[in-house]
């Protein structure tokens, strides 16, 4: 999971001493359930010690992803954390997200609609920049990704800082859509990134 803002937007744990400054999370012997998560989402997240650089302890997806029952549980838990009444489109961001909000839209009779870096969409786009530690990052989405008024599920594999999100949510709101709430794989909370996303509900499978 490679990085997207800063601390590195991946699912990368600092070794002990290393968090910000600020109250310390509780310490757990593993990751805590939120939202339900079963235990088989768990079991496939592996840990990779010093990647992308050492003293990173980066949590990797591609394992869930390679497992048909941990590929399947995963999209069940995501499908069963917001009302499917309540929106009509799934939104995924590049690249990971594509993996869960493409699957999660497929599973509930919704369309998909794709966030993405500069460039890569070739329809009329809006975009959103967003701050990093040492620059900015820019997204995009197409104008008529959205028709006004309809409610969107927001979908990513990881929250860390929140950055990437934030900037996704504006975009969507900016083309006439109504977030109705955020849905994630991961979540690392000792980066605080559900508080920078407002007050659009938040849900994560497995917190950190």
């Amino acid at each position: 999971m490679p990085s997207r803002g800063a601390p590195p937007r991946s699912a990368a744990v600092p070794p002990q001493g290393t968090e910000p400054r600020g109250p310390r999370p509780e310490r757990q012997s593993g990751p805590s359930r939120a939202d339900g998560g079963a235990p088989v989402v768990e079991r496939y997240i592996r840990d990779v010690p010093d990647f992308p650089k050492p003293g990173i302890l980066f949590k990797d997806i591609t394992p869930l992803l390679q497992s048909p029952a941990g590929l399947r549980e995963s999209i069940e838990q995501l499908a069963a954390l917001v009302d499917p009444a309540t929106f009509d489109l799934v939104c995924g961001i590049e690249s990971r997200g594509f993996i869960f909000a493409s699957a999660l839209a497929a599973q509930l009779g919704k369309g998909f609609i794709p966030v993405r870096k500069p460039g890569k969409l070739p329809w009329k786009t809006a975009s959103e920049s967003y701050e990093l530690e040492y620059g900015k990052d820019t997204i995009e989405i197409h104008i008529d990704a959205v028709k006004e008024g309809q409610g969107v599920l927001m979908v990513d594999d990881l929250l860390a800082t929140g950055g990437t999100m934030d900037a996704a949510l504006r975009l969507v709101r900016r083309i006439g859509g109504r977030p109705v709430a955020c849905a994630f794989a991961i979540e690392l909370t000792f980066l605080h990134g559900r508080k920078r996303l407002g007050d659009v509900p938040v849900h994560s499978l497995v917190k950190y």
